[in-house]
């Protein structure tokens, strides 16, 4: 059984505390950050070859900051005056609290959920059921849990990539230093690829968060260790302390 001491985290690392570091302390094993792909706004030309027209919809649907972002930054270079009647839905308070950066926030229509997709949803209801959505998403959430839910409800949308992901530069980072890496995006595989499209596993373990990259994972050939999140390993700090104990 391996022996694992050095992992490669493929995100920034964190501000605040966080639980790697009792991991480091109780397993002896050095973590490493390194994010595989950064976001990037969509250019005006980008946008437009999806032919989406923003006038046309009387609601937007935002789960991330980096889309609000990009949003209002699209409107300013197409000359798009988004109109005070835009209702607007947002998956999390802290996101509906983000808008603020751009428009007046007492002066709009703005809705938010717990962070989950059911309860935009919920928000939505009979009350604005009619609205003319349009969900923003990124490059890599072709098809997430809202816009799946929204295809079950029926309600009147349109899905518009507003930020791509963009992979680093990671050709001078020797993958094979490391014992263990965790990735949390697909875009992480596709970064990993286009630096090493050579990439044997030849032994490295791999951690998978979140569905939608093991898809990607499975499709590249890549066997995954653990993933999360699961009932045992809800966070990526419980799956790799479960991999810790088997593979120590």
């Amino acid at each position: 059984m391996m022996s694992v001491k050095k992992i490669l985290i493929s995100q920034q690392q964190p501000k605040a505390a966080s639980p790697y570091a009792s991991i480091e302390e109780k397993f002896g094993v050095t973590f490493e950050f390194k994010p595989f792909f950064k976001i990037e706004p969509l250019t005006s030309r980008e946008f437009r070859t999806q032919r989406i027209n923003i006038l046309d919809y009387t609601a937007i649907v935002f789960s991330a900051r980096t889309t609000i972002d990009a949003f209002f930054q699209l409107c300013e270079e197409l000359r798009i005056k988004v109109p005070e009647t835009m209702k607007y839905f947002c998956t999390t308070e802290a996101v509906a609290n983000y808008l603020q950066k751009h428009i007046v926030y007492r002066k709009r229509k703005i809705f938010f959920g717990d962070g989950t997709p059911a309860s935009v949803i919920n928000l939505i209801g009979p009350k604005h059921k009619g609205e003319t959505f349009l969900i923003a998403t990124s490059d890599s959430t072709s098809k997430d849990a809202v816009t799946r839910l929204f295809e079950e409800t029926k309600f009147n949308f349109s899905t518009a990539v507003f930020v791509k992901s963009v992979s680093q530069d990671l050709k001078d980072t020797d993958l094979h230093a490391y014992d263990a890496i965790v990735f949390f995006n697909p875009a992480d595989v596709k970064s990993l690829y286009e630096n090493h499209p050579d990439f044997v596993q030849n032994g490295i373990k791999f951690i998978s968060y979140g569905k939608s990259v093991v898809k990607s994972m499975e499709e590249a050939g890549l066997e995954i260790a653990i993933s999360a999140p699961t009932v045992e390993a809800p966070s990526v700090a419980k799956a790799l302390e479960i991999f810790l104990t088997n593979n120590q």
